[in-house]
């Protein structure tokens, strides 16, 4: 598969969207993740609200065009998401990747689907989910 295949406007699009997340120092929970296999970095914030759900975002990312994409598509998804509804997608995406599961049950994760080709693209779409994970409550 070419990089261009990979790199479609709608990835390149996503990547640029995270402006609509702004990192903001006031988020009581932050956090970072970090990919081993490429070096990208997100940093995390999140505010809850009083049921635990997720209410507010900021992010900061260092990634490829593919992780900010998944950043993006992250954060258009997981207000209103509790820890375990988190975990449940990361342990999905997870598996995905890995070739043991179907496409998670995510909006907008098809756009960046043909990166699973890509194993070195995994670790810097796992991040949001990885780093929401790490910050979020469990039962």
């Amino acid at each position: 598969m070419a990089a261009t295949a990979l790199y479609t406007p709608e990835v390149l699009a996503l990547a640029t969207s995270l402006s609509a997340w702004p990192w903001d120092d006031a988020l009581p929970l932050q956090g970072e993740a970090r990919s081993r296999s490429c070096g990208s970095t997100l940093a995390l914030g999140l505010a809850l609200d009083d049921a635990g759900r997720i209410a507010r975002i900021g992010i900061r990312a260092r990634a490829c065009a593919i992780g900010q994409a998944a950043a993006a598509i992250f954060a258009g998804a997981a207000i209103g998401r509790d820890a375990a509804q988190i975990a449940h997608a990361a342990d999905a995406l997870r598996a995905w990747l890995s070739g043991e599961g179907g496409l998670p049950d995510w909006p907008g994760l098809p756009v960046i689907a043909p990166a699973r080709d890509y194993p070195g693209r995994h670790g810097a779409i796992r991040l949001a989910w990885d780093a929401a994970q790490d910050l979020l409550p469990t039962a």
